[in-house]
C-alpha cells in the first residue's frame, strides 16, 4: 500500500520511523458533469476575477478572507515559519481507556507502518504495551497543513490511528431530543427488548452497499446497449403516520421471528397474549372519520312507505306523517329500501315485523273500503287510519 505520510511515533524518549497508510478506500461511484444536449463534458477553469483570464496553479496561492471582505495573503513560506512540533511527528500525549473516547470524535482510519528494520522493534514495544494495557494512546500529528488529534490502537498485529475530531468541534444536540413529555410502559420496553433479541447479532461482512450494487448494474446495462432491469421500487416509510406502538413492536418480532425461522410462541406482549388476536399496524381513525357513525346511529328509524287507497287519502296521510318521515326520506324512497334499512339495525328486528305486519293489515282495510264505500265514508276511514297511525307511532 501506497504511504501518505512519512514521520515519527514520539513515545518518550523512544522514537520511532513510520510511514502512514489509508486503512478505508471509497468505493461510491462518481459521476461526471454533463451537458444533457450533446454529451459534452462540463469544465471548471480557475479564472482571476481582476485580469478575466485563466491562470496555472504555478500562479495560484493562498488567502485568508477578512470579514470586510478584504484578501489577506499567506504565504508557504508563513505557514513553514510556525513552530509546529508535531509536523513530522505523532506525538503521544497521554494513554486511556477506549471507552474515554467519544465515538462522535472518531474521524478518519489509518496504519501505521514500520518503516525500515530499525523500526521494528520500537513498534513492537509499543504494540504489545497497548496490548497488555488494554488502554489507546491520544497523540498529537499534523497533516494536510492543520495539526490534529489521533488515536492510536492495536489492530490485529498492526498499530492503526483514528483522526479525532478536537473536543470544541462536537456540537452539543440542543433541539434535537423531544421537547414533549413522553411515558414509556413496561410492556412496550419488554416488547422492545424482545424485538433486539430477535434481531441478535449479525456479521458485518456480509453487509453491503445494495444501492451502488444497483447502480453498477444499471451502468453495466448501459454500456452494453441493453435496457436496463426495472427495479422494484422501495416500499414507501410511514413517517409522519400515528400508528399503534404495542402493534407495530409486535408485528416487527414476528416478522424477524419468521425471517430467522423461529416459532412465534412466546413472541407477543401481555396484551397480545391476553387477546389472543394478530396485531396489525393501523391508522388511528380522525375524529371526522369517528363522528360519522355515531351521527348514523342517532337518526330516526325509517319507516314503512304505506300503500293504497285514494290518492287523496294517501296525499293526507303524508302530509300528517312528514315530520316523522323527514330524516326517512332521506335515506329510501321505497317499501323495500326502508324494509332493508330497518332490518339492518340489530336491536329492531322485532319491532320492525310488528310495523310490517300492521301496514298490511291498514293497506287492505284501506283499499277494501275505498272500493265499497262512497265519498263520505271514506273520509270517515281516513279519519280512522289516521287515529290508528297516531296509536301506532305512541306504541312504537
Amino acid at each position: 500500500m501506497r504511504s501518505i505520510w512519512n514521520g515519527a511515533i514520539s513515545f518518550g524518549l523512544v522514537s520511532i520511523p513510520i510511514k502512514l497508510v489509508n486503512a478505508t478506500e471509497n468505493h461510491s461511484i462518481s459521476f461526471r458533469q454533463i451537458h444533457t444536449e450533446d454529451g459534452g463534458r462540463i469544465r471548471y477553469r480557475k479564472v482571476c476575477e481582476l485580469e478575466d483570464r485563466e491562470v496555472a496553479s504555478a500562479e495560484i496561492g493562498k488567502g485568508y478572507e477578512d470579514a470586510d471582505g478584504s484578501i489577506i495573503p499567506i504565504t508557504d513560506q508563513d505557514l513553514a515559519a510556525l513552530p509546529i512540533p508535531t509536523a513530522k511527528t505523532i506525538e503521544i500525549v497521554a494513554f486511556v481507556p477506549a471507552d474515554r473516547i467519544d465515538p462522535l470524535q472518531i474521524d478518519a482510519a489509518y496504519y501505521l507502518s514500520a518503516n525500515g528494520v530499525p523500526a521494528a522493534k520500537p513498534y513492537t514495544l509499543l504494540r504489545e504495551a497497548l496490548k497488555r494495557s488494554r488502554k489507546v494512546a491520544i497523540a498529537k500529528y499534523a497533516l494536510r497543513g492543520r495539526e490534529r488529534l489521533g488515536m492510536l490502537r492495536v489492530v490485529d498485529d498492526v498499530i492503526a490511528m483514528h483522526g479525532l475530531l478536537w473536543p470544541d468541534e462536537i456540537r452539543e444536540p440542543e433541539g434535537v431530543a423531544p421537547e414533549s413529555h413522553v411515558t414509556v410502559r413496561d410492556a412496550e420496553l419488554d416488547l422492545a427488548d424482545a424485538l433486539m433479541d430477535t434481531l441478535g447479532d449479525v456479521d458485518m461482512s456480509t453487509l453491503h452497499d445494495d444501492y451502488r450494487s444497483a447502480v453498477e448494474e444499471l451502468i453495466a446495462a448501459k454500456v452494453e446497449g441493453g435496457t436496463p432491469a426495472e427495479q422494484t421500487p422501495a416500499a414507501e416509510a410511514g413517517g409522519g403516520k400515528v400508528i399503534d406502538l404495542m402493534a407495530a413492536l409486535e408485528s416487527s418480532v414476528r416478522a424477524a421471528r419468521t425471517a430467522r425461522g423461529e416459532s412465534d410462541e412466546g413472541g407477543r406482549g401481555d396484551e397480545g397474549a391476553e387477546s389472543g388476536t394478530k396485531a396489525e399496524v393501523t391508522q388511528l381513525q380522525s375524529r371526522r372519520a369517528k363522528s360519522a357513525p355515531a351521527s348514523a346511529r342517532t337518526s330516526s328509524p325509517a319507516t314503512p312507505k304505506q300503500v293504497g287507497g285514494k290518492k287523496s287519502t294517501s296525499a293526507s296521510a303524508k302530509k300528517k306523517e312528514a315530520p316523522a318521515k323527514k330524516s326517512a326520506a332521506k335515506t329510501t324512497a321505497t317499501k323495500t329500501t326502508a324494509t332493508k334499512t330497518t332490518a339492518a339495525k340489530a336491536g329492531a328486528k322485532s319491532t320492525t315485523a310488528s310495523r310490517k305486519s300492521t301496514a298490511s293489515k291498514a293497506t287492505a282495510g284501506k283499499a277494501a273500503a275505498s272500493k265499497t264505500a262512497a265519498k263520505k265514508t271514506a273520509q270517515k276511514k281516513t279519519a280512522s287510519a289516521k287515529k290508528t297511525t297516531a296509536k301506532r307511532r305512541a306504541s312504537a
